[in-house]
């Protein structure tokens, strides 16, 4: 695919980064688009490699089509690209931002740690399409009098609902906060994606019949009973919000807070809305001219290291249990997968202080009040080595270690007792249903994304929404034309 000898010939390059002193001034994307020709010439590095990973299973959940669109950028047939891209990938602008790529980890050009630019050429396709007028309403042809209510507007809700309306089902998505697209709106940061993309995707959908009720809580202030009754299949897409309970000493002292409200309140902040909500309900939470711990190493923790320092923070500490990894994987032994290396966000880049193989024994205080963290140096086995301890100055410090489920108050907590959903309660609530009809132990719920499956990538959300859309359109219908 591509040119034959581009991988030989032309030199891979991503797009480049405002510098970190301007960047850290606004919440706005601070990436750099490379023009239409550089582009073109990064797709040409697409080499025939037989066996294509970046696609696959190792590579990408959703199967996106990889070598065959970077051939059409390549020929400059955009259009062509972003038709087969939407063939697999109902946001790629989403994914392009905001996605790790594990295709580059896994394409045959990253043993010789030179992958395609594949997370690259994919936003500059969904990016090109918006410019060009290519992504615009498709509503079904004809209806077929089926209703299903989708509860989360997620990146698992948000794919379903297109899926499922575009064959013809009245589609109604149910979000609780007052504007659509989950945490993909409220608990992914500004800088990191800017929210007017996921309003492109809902007035497209809303021009493909899809009806959103928003600051509607279901499990809540609408019994999930009545959806049920009122529609012929219902799928539940909530997040993982509950947080992964920390068990520090001194995680009630005033500035100490878990990751998620403090990313909401500044994303309802930068979106023009009142910080105070049902969900999240909270004083303000600011970092400027404070120090600024968080405990935790993945990408919430990133997400509050790069709001801190766009809020003004002084100093900021980043703790990570695990052991700092190597600068470079043996590729040998782990590719086609992703690699457990040294890896350094641009939240991270914009100068946070890492402290890795370190345990946050407790957070300390004066009359309530935050003061600091005390910490200790751990073994390979997580132990802490005694005589290691020492405390770091915070006021203010972040829990950002994971979560546990879905919301405490929600439909998993309304059905229990009632219809008697089942959920996982060994590894936690998620809700029990299988990877091939999505089904639930209730009849007609279904469900899909971070709810089952646990806490994980947009791009699994996108993949679980779609394939849970053909098996409702199956159950409703007794086949479907949709993909899997």
């Amino acid at each position: 695919m591509g040119k034959v000898t581009g991988f030989l010939e032309i030199d891979r390059q991503v797009h480049k980064y405002q510098p970190a002193s301007d960047r850290i001034r606004h919440f706005r994307e601070f990436t750099l688009p490379m023009s239409e020709p550089e582009v073109e010439k990064q797709a040409a590095r697409c080499m025939d490699c037989g066996i294509p990973y970046c696609h696959g299973p190792t590579g990408c959940p959703v199967h996106n089509q990889i070598p065959d669109w970077n051939d059409l950028v390549y020929n400059g047939d955009w259009e062509g690209a972003i038709r087969n891209l939407h063939s697999t990938n109902n946001f790629p602008e989403w994914t392009g931002r905001i996605c790790p790529a594990p295709c580059e980890e896994a394409c045959t050009l990253n043993l010789e740690d030179i992958p395609v630019a594949i997370k690259t050429v994919e936003q500059a396709i969904a990016d090109k399409a918006y410019e060009r007028g290519y992504i615009r309403p498709m509503p079904a042809s004809s209806k077929t009098e089926k209703r299903v209510a989708i509860i989360g507007s997620g990146p698992a809700g948000m794919a379903a609902a297109q899926q499922l309306g575009r064959v013809g089902h009245d589609v109604h998505v149910y979000e609780r906060e007052s504007k659509p697209g989950g945490l993909m709106r409220y608990g992914i940061p500004d800088f990191k994606i800017e929210k007017r993309y996921i309003d492109a995707r809902v007035e497209q959908m809303e021009g493909e019949g899809v009806t959103f009720h928003c600051g509607v809580n279901v499990g809540v202030d609408k019994p999930t009973a009545e959806l049920m009754a009122e529609y012929d299949a219902v799928l539940y897409c909530g997040g993982s919000e509950t947080p992964r309970p920390a068990g520090i000493p001194g995680a009630d002292l005033f500035g100490v807070h878990d990751a998620m409200p403090y990313l909401v309140q500044q994303n309802r902040r930068v979106g023009g809305e009142d910080i105070q909500s049902v969900a999240w309900a909270a004083d303000p939470i600011l970092a400027g001219g404070k120090h600024v711990v968080v405990v935790g190493g993945g990408d919430t923790a990133s997400d509050c290291v790069g709001t801190s320092f766009r809020q003004g923070a002084v100093r900021v500490t980043q703790l990570d249990i695990r052991p700092q990894p190597p600068e470079k994987e043996d590729k040998l032994t782990v590719w086609p997968y992703w690699a457990t290396k040294m890896r350094t966000s641009s939240s991270q880049a914009e100068g946070a202080e890492r402290e890795f193989q370190v345990a946050t024994l407790e957070f300390l205080g004066e009359d309530g009040v935050l003061t600091g963290v005390k910490c200790c140096e751990v073994d390979d086995r997580r132990k802490p080595i005694a005589g290691t301890e020492f405390v770091i100055r915070a006021d203010l410090a972040f829990i950002a270690i994971g979560f546990a489920g879905p919301a405490a108050d929600s439909v998993v907590k309304e059905l229990d007792g009632q219809m008697a959903v089942e959920v996982d309660s060994r590894r936690s609530t998620n809700v029990v249903a299988n990877d091939r009809d999505y089904k639930t132990s209730v009849d007609k719920l279904f469900a899909a994304g971070d709810v089952r499956r646990g806490q994980s990538l947009v791009v699994w959300a996108i993949r679980e929404g779609r394939q849970a859309a053909r098996a409702i359109d199956e159950f409703l219908m007794g086949s479907s034309v949709l993909p899997r």
